[in-house]
């Protein structure tokens, strides 16, 4: 069998290190050409709360060829009908793409491939690329882990296959509420990518400030509603279920769920967001694919969003150059919180 991780920047790096660590074959595909030299020349290099270096193979898309039973897509969301409509000739005829995006993308992957070849699997660590071939593993080894969950027509073959592979590096969890699985990575993400970015921090500068905290609550909450509007089941994350953790109605349910966050957070604190990152260089970040989607559920079901509103207009400021991401932005939420 041939599998692929498509869009091997930190994340995927991580994971294919692992992957072949532990006596697996997979392209890491990426376009940037100086991240594929050093990984064959020099091996994936994975320092922060682990150190190892991997060899590993790496290729660029334009030299891909034959077809693959798994493509892991790891790439932004930005692109994905376009990237997805040209993997698709890469599948083989039982092939799977398997998500491990942020937001919602199964439903697109399935518009163009077929819900028999879409797989989605929330990645429940971080990580952030250094240099060329160099990742930041950020999350701590005991905290790793994958949630997946399958559409319509997978066989159990094919999930087995991925989630084997996927065991070459951590437990990997059957979701059996895709949705619920989506809905509470959407969660954190939208509250400490989103606010990390807007104060231009890591998670944990969300979790441990009490202003942000504050913000993030607010976050929380919005996404909760909507989510629930929209006939989703929040899946637990790690065993936890965080909605009856962190959703608030009064006082003392928010002073508890305020004093939780930061233990909560604690093994993943020194998270970047990617979204920062790309900011930082330049590039277009998903924020559409995050708060924004919290948003435009929230127009759709009838649930305001002023905080998410708010974080979509700041960090599309800071990604054109108008506002620096910084601590003191938390400010800019004061008249909402």
């Amino acid at each position: 069998m041939r599998y692929a991780i498509y869009g091997a920047g930190s994340l995927g790096t991580v994971l294919g290190a692992y992957i072949t660590k532990n006596g697996g074959e997979i392209d890491l595909i990426n376009r940037n050409r100086a991240h594929v030299d050093a990984l064959n020349e020099k091996g994936a290099r994975i320092t922060g709360t682990t150190d190892m270096t991997v060899p590993v193979h790496a290729i660029t898309p334009d030299e891909m060829t034959g077809k693959y039973d798994v493509i892991l897509l790891m790439t932004k969301q930005l692109n994905n009908r376009k990237v997805v409509t040209n993997l698709k000739d890469f599948l083989t005829e039982d092939g799977v793409i398997v998500t491990l995006q942020n937001g919602l993308p199964e439903p697109l992957i399935a518009e163009i491939v077929g819900s028999d070849h879409t797989m989605g699997c929330t990645v429940e660590w971080g990580a952030t690329m250094s240099e060329s071939g160099v990742c930041i593993l950020t999350s701590a080894p005991d905290s790793l882990s994958f949630h997946m969950g399958k559409m319509d027509g997978i066989s159990d073959k094919q999930f087995k296959t991925v989630t084997d592979l996927l065991e070459l590096m951590c437990p990997v969890h059957e979701e059996e509420n895709l949705i619920g699985a989506r809905w509470s990575k959407l969660l954190i993400n939208s509250t400490f990518s989103g606010l990390g970015t807007v104060v231009g921090g890591v998670f944990g500068d969300v979790s441990e400030n009490k202003e942000a905290r504050k913000v993030a609550l607010y976050c929380m909450k919005e996404c909760i509603d909507v989510g629930h509007a929209s006939g989703a089941t929040f899946a637990p994350v790690q065993g936890k279920n965080i909605t009856k953790l962190f959703y608030w109605t009064n006082g003392l349910k928010k002073a508890f769920a305020s004093f939780l966050m930061p233990i909560a957070m604690k093994k993943h604190r020194n998270i970047e967001p990617s979204m920062l990152r790309d900011i930082r260089n330049g590039k277009m970040c998903e924020i559409d694919e995050i708060n924004g989607i919290i948003c435009a559920y929230g127009r759709k079901y009838g649930v305001a969003t002023p905080v998410n509103d708010r974080i979509v207009e700041i960090i599309k400021k800071e990604q054109g150059g108008e506002i620096t991401p910084k601590a003191e932005n938390i400010k800019l939420f004061e008249d909402l919180v």
